[in-house]
C-alpha cells in the first residue's frame, strides 16, 4: 500500500492539548500517559528469543520490583509470542491499560492487556499486516497520543533501506494514516524515534538505518564502507497538529533517542548520535524558531563508544547516557542544557543498552541487548536486568537478574507498571478535551 496522508480534521484524533508538563512520566513515556510517580510495582522487559534458550521465543517478562513484596527482584510472569522476530521497543496506550510491542524483523506488533492483571500481562491482539498497510518495515517506537498510537518505523518494504515514515493507528489497532519522513529540503528520509511536546505543538524525530543494516552482523557491517553510508544524518522538527515538517537539521551520525525536558518553562529537547558520540539540544530562539546546538561529546568518538539509550530526569536537570561498546552509564548535569557537563560514570557490564530511572530518580534500571546481531559475542554477551539505587552521587546495587541463566533470552526495552492503575496520575488534560479528541 502506498504511503498516504489524511486530512487535518481526522488527524485531530491524535490530540492537541494544553498540558502542564511538569510531571513527565518515567522519562521516555508519552506525556499523554498516566504517571507512575511513586514506587513502581513491576518492570516489564521486552525480550528477544534466542535459539537453544528456554522456549526460544520473544516474550514480555514481568519482574516484581516492589521491595515490600515477597517476590521482590524476581521474575513472576513471562508471556511468549511464539517465534523470534527481533523484539525491540514497546509503549503504553494513553490510558496505560495496553502495551504495544514491536518486532523489527517479523514486523509484527503485539498488544498486551496490562491492566486486568498487571502482574500477568495477556496478549490480546497481534497486528500482522503492518507492511502491506503502511509500506513500512521495522516498527520501532510506540508513542501514545489521545486515542491513537504513533508508530515510528526504521525501514521500507521497497528496498529495505533507511527511508521510512510514521504510521498512525487507533488504540484498537486499526491503521489510520502513514506519513513519509521528508526527503526534500535536506531530508534523507531516515527515521528512528519520535517525541512530542504538546505545549509547543512540536514533535522531534530522529534517524537510524534500514533493515539491510540493523539485521546484519555488526562486525561485518562496520567493515562495509557502502553499508556504513546508509545511516541517517538528519533530525526533523514537526508541527505536531498538522504532521508537517517545520525544519530539517543536519545531525551527522545517526541520532537515536529523542527526549523533551518537561520542567515547567523549558522549551528544549535532546538527542545523542550513535556514530559520532555527540549531544544535540533543540531549543527555540528569541523569535520562536527551533535551533539545533551541538553541546557535548560522549567519551572518545574515535573509539565509537556507541551512545544508545538516554533518559532525562523529570526536572530536566540531569540525563543518563548509556554507551553500548564499553558497557558504561554516564550522568550529565543538564542544568544549563546548552553547556552540559558529565559528572559521573560507572561500568554496568560488558555491554549496556537501555536505562530507565524511576520518577523520583532514586532507582535506575539497566538492560543489555541492542540488536540480536549487534550484541557482544561469547562471554561478553551478558544479558541482564540490573537495578541500582541512586543518591545523586553514586549508583549502589539493588538486584540483578541474569536473563540467560533464567532461560529468558536477550533483555531489551523496559516499562514500569503498578498493581492498581487507579493510583496513577490521570491524563494531564481536561475531561472535555479528552472527550473531544477521542470522538475524532
Amino acid at each position: 500500500m502506498a504511503i498516504r496522508k489524511i486530512s487535518q480534521v481526522a488527524l485531530l484524533g491524535m490530540g492537541m492539548m494544553t498540558l502542564p508538563l511538569a510531571n513527565a512520566d518515567e522519562s521516555s513515556c508519552s506525556p499523554f500517559t498516566p504517571l507512575v510517580k511513586g514506587q513502581e510495582d513491576f518492570v516489564y522487559v521486552w525480550t528477544l528469543g534466542v535459539k537453544g534458550i528456554g522456549d526460544e521465543s520473544d516474550k514480555l517478562v514481568t519482574v516484581d520490583v516492589n521491595p515490600k513484596s515477597k517476590a521482590y527482584g524476581k521474575v513472576i510472569a513471562k508471556t511468549s509470542v511464539g517465534g523470534r522476530g527481533e523484539a525491540h521497543h514497546m509503549g503504553f496506550t494513553d490510558d496505560r491499560k495496553f502495551m504495544w510491542a514491536g518486532a523489527l524483523d517479523s514486523n509484527k506488533i503485539f498488544i498486551f492487556d496490562v491492566a486486568t492483571n498487571p502482574a500477568k500481562p495477556k496478549l490480546v491482539k497481534t497486528i500482522n499486516n503492518f507492511v502491506p498497510k503502511t509500506g513500512l518495515v521495522g516498527p520501532h517506537t510506540f508513542y501514545a497520543t489521545p486515542g491513537r498510537m504513533v508508530v515510528a518505523a526504521l525501514s521500507n518494504a521497497k528496498d529495505h533501506g533507511g527511508q521510512t515514515g510514521l504510521a498512525v493507528y487507533t488504540n484498537a489497532g486499526e491503521h489510520v494514516a502513514t506519513y513519509p519522513m521528508p526527503t526534500t529540503n535536506g531530508g534523507d528520509g531516515f527515521g528512528y524515534d519520535v517525541a512530542i511536546n504538546p505545549n509547543k505543538n512540536a514533535m522531534l524525530t530522529t534517524a537510524f538505518t534500514g533493515w539491510n543494516n540493523y539485521m546484519a552482523d555488526l562486525g561485518k557491517l562496520v567493515k562495509d564502507p557502502e553499508a556504513m553510508k546508509q545511516f541517517g544524518n538528519t533530525t526533523v522538527m514537526w508541527d505536531y497538529k498538522s504532521m508537517k515538517p517545520l525544519k530539517i537539521f543536519n545531525t551527522p551520525g545517526a541520532a537515536l533517542e529523542a527526549r523533551w525536558s518537561f520542567k515547567p518553562g523549558d522549551n528544549w529537547a535532546v538527542t545523542t548520535t550513535a556514530l559520532t558520540s555527540n549531544i544535540f539540544v533543540y531549543k527555540q530562539d528569541d523569535k520562536g524558531e527551533w535551533q539545533q546546538h551541538k553541546v557535548g561529546t560522549i567519551g572518545d568518538p574515535a573509539k565509537i563508544p556507541l551512545p544508545v539509550d538516554i533518559a532525562l530526569i523529570p526536572d530536566g536537570k540531569g540525563m543518563w547516557v548509556n554507551t553500548f561498546m564499553d558497557g558504561t552509564t554516564r550522568f550529565w548535569d543538564m542544568t544549563d542544557p546548552l553547556n552540559p557537563k558529565e559528572t559521573y560514570t560507572k561500568k554496568i557490564g560488558s555491554q549496556v543498552n537501555m536505562v530507565s530511572p524511576s520518577f523520583d530518580g532514586t532507582r535506575v534500571y539497566y538492560t543489555t541487548s541492542l540488536l540480536g546481531n549487534w550484541d557482544m559475542k561469547g562471554k561478553a554477551d551478558e544479558q541482564f536486568l540490573k537495578m541500582y539505587h541512586w543518591d545523586g552521587k553514586e549508583l549502589k546495587p539493588g538486584f540483578e537478574i541474569d536473563f540467560y541463566k533464567e532461560k529468558l533470552g536477550r533483555a531489551h526495552h523496559m516499562k514500569f507498571q503498578v498493581r492498581d492503575l487507579k493510583t496513577l496520575q490521570p491524563l494531564q488534560a481536561t475531561v472535555e478535551s479528552k472527550t473531544k479528541f477521542a470522538s475524532n
